[in-house]
């Protein structure tokens, strides 16, 4: 921003004080408060919910935290103006806006950020989101760009400073990944994520192939809801089957010989998954039950979304082959997402993590 002009600093007033009287702060107060009360009690961390008490309080201070943040810069930048309407001198405005530019900037992220939670108001939106890609057909070059997309996905995690950790990964015999899974432990991760499920596609030079011949290759990536709160999702021992198998391993002594691979049955959806990972059981059988009820959530939220359209009279294929964005290198550079249109010709940004643009138009266009 070089001068006063560059910015309506009444509009942005206006947009910040209607974003936070749209916000229920008393509520997220008493919210915060009765969490508080639940860290006192004694018995406290014997509860099997602790942590994520914990990390939900510490979400909902960082909340309230940027609310009072974005009222103090609100109040600094009305008085930032009162002091350059009645600043004469060109010279002394310009520097009052280059003093003062800082906190505009600042000002405007944080209503931007503020808007984009608006958008997100799914039954899971706020929680965290376990994050899987599986290479599609095509072999080596499938499972090379199954881990080109990791890391993209990495990359942005990085760039939002959310922190994940992952649950599986089985890597290529040559080359890539076979499949792997993240989970996100960042609040809304799952209303920014939720968009990027389905067939990602990838044109390019092949980089296996003696002649260099341009090569389509397919990746699919899926995207849950992780369910902390065991009343969403209720889990009959009766509907569960356990299978237990050694994990695979490279051989000699890391071999694992004990039964800690994982392979989770629900009978009554006919839901399959499996956690090799952890050499520790108990630790697979964990993420092995998390990734259920994730994906019994995403079931329960597609059926209400089907019987939605179904209403509307819309219907929508979420098949294998839903191709949501594409990433051409040859012979030409072009980024372009199939449902919002949104387009870049840095496709190294891109791959890189940059994938704030393509990410926020669908949380607008689905909000």
């Amino acid at each position: 921003m070089s001068n006063s002009e560059s910015l309506d600093l009444p509009a942005l007033l206006k947009k910040g004080r209607q974003l936070i009287a749209d916000i229920p702060v008393a509520e997220k107060k008493k919210q915060q408060q009765d969490l508080q009360q639940q860290t006192m009690q004694s018995d406290f961390w014997d509860k099997a919910h602790a942590q994520d008490t914990m990390e939900q309080a510490a979400h909902l201070k960082q909340e309230l935290d940027e609310i009072n943040e974005l009222q103090q810069l609100l109040a600094d930048i009305e008085t930032f103006q009162l002091l350059q309407e009645e600043t004469e001198d060109q010279a002394a405005a310009d520097q009052l806006t280059k003093d003062f530019a800082q906190q505009i900037s600042r000002c405007q992220t944080l209503i931007h950020e503020m808007q984009m939670k608006k958008y997100l108001s799914g039954p899971y939106d706020r929680n965290k989101a376990i994050l899987s890609i599986h290479p599609g057909q095509g072999g080596t070059e499938a499972m090379d760009w199954a881990e080109i997309l990791e890391r993209m996905y990495l990359r942005y995690f990085e760039r939002k400073d959310w922190k994940f950790s992952i649950l599986n990964e089985t890597r290529g015999e040559e080359a890539g990944i076979k499949e792997v899974s993240f989970e996100v432990k960042a609040p809304y991760a799952y209303g920014y994520l939720k968009n990027e499920k389905g067939t990602h596609r990838l044109v390019r030079l092949s980089p296996f192939n003696a002649d260099n011949l341009r090569q389509t290759s397919f990746a699919l990536v899926e995207v849950l809801p992780v369910i902390d709160n065991d009343e969403e999702i209720n889990l009959k021992n009766e509907d569960l089957e356990w299978n237990f198998t050694r994990a695979g391993g490279p051989g000699g002594q890391s071999v694992n010989k004990t039964n800690s691979a994982v392979e989770l049955t629900h009978t009554p959806s006919g839901i399959v998954v499996k956690s090799r990972e952890s050499r520790s059981q108990v630790q697979n059988k964990e993420t092995a039950l998390k990734m259920l009820k994730a994906k019994l959530a995403q079931k329960i939220e597609q059926e209400q979304m089907a019987e939605i359209n179904k209403e509307k009279g819309q219907h929508t294929n979420a098949s294998w082959g839903t191709q949501i964005r594409n990433y051409v290198l040859h012979p030409y550079h072009l980024v372009k997402d199939t449902r919002t249109k949104v387009e870049t010709q840095d496709t190294d940004a891109v791959l890189d993590g940059n994938l704030d643009k393509f990410i926020q138009a669908e949380v607008k266009l689905n909000g």
